[in-house]
């Protein structure tokens, strides 16, 4: 056993009665930023949905599969995942820089959008080359934006995240 496999183990509640070591050890153990207070797994709910659609010009029928994906938030996410330490990722983000925060759900607020119409666009579209269109044409617009919500989890990027790393 791991050294920090303890510290995944602990509650979310731990989490705000930690020190600031201690706290930042049971982040990394959970795989969470602890200068951001984030997960990159979050992301896997965007990348599921570019899998779907970058199989949807060879595959049309995928299109269905794509049609079922739903825009889940942050704790929605986690909440219906088998992450082991949700409950602290969703502490963690709930207790995050508001600045670091705010630019993360704008840009995954937009994925959401991006994907929601998307999906409404191929229900009204009666030709599997009009479905594959579409779905090329979301890929192309959400793939920078999982790199850029990765750069934020990550700590790059907007003066928040500076703001926030350098006084911590």
């Amino acid at each position: 056993m791991a050294a920090s496999e303890p510290h995944a183990a602990r509650s979310a509640s731990d989490l705000a009665s930690a020190d600031a070591d201690t706290r930042a050890a049971m982040l990394v153990a959970a795989n969470i930023n602890p200068n951001t207070g984030l997960a990159t797994d979050y992301l896997n709910h965007f990348n599921e949905a570019v899998m779907l659609l970058e199989m949807i010009p060879d595959m049309p029928e995928c299109s269905e599969d794509f049609l079922s994906w739903q825009p889940l938030s942050y704790a929605e996410h986690f909440k219906a995942s088998n992450f082991k330490a949700r409950d602290l990722a969703i502490e963690a983000y709930d207790t995050a820089d508001p600045g670091i925060r705010s630019d993360f759900d704008d840009i995954t607020d937009h994925m959401k959008a991006i994907l929601t119409a998307t999906g409404d666009a191929m229900r009204g579209a009666s030709q599997d080359a009009t479905r594959a269109k579409l779905a090329e044409s979301a890929v192309g617009w959400i793939k920078p934006l999982i790199g850029r919500a990765g750069g934020i989890i990550n700590g790059q990027g907007s003066e928040a995240d500076v703001d926030f790393i350098m006084t911590h």
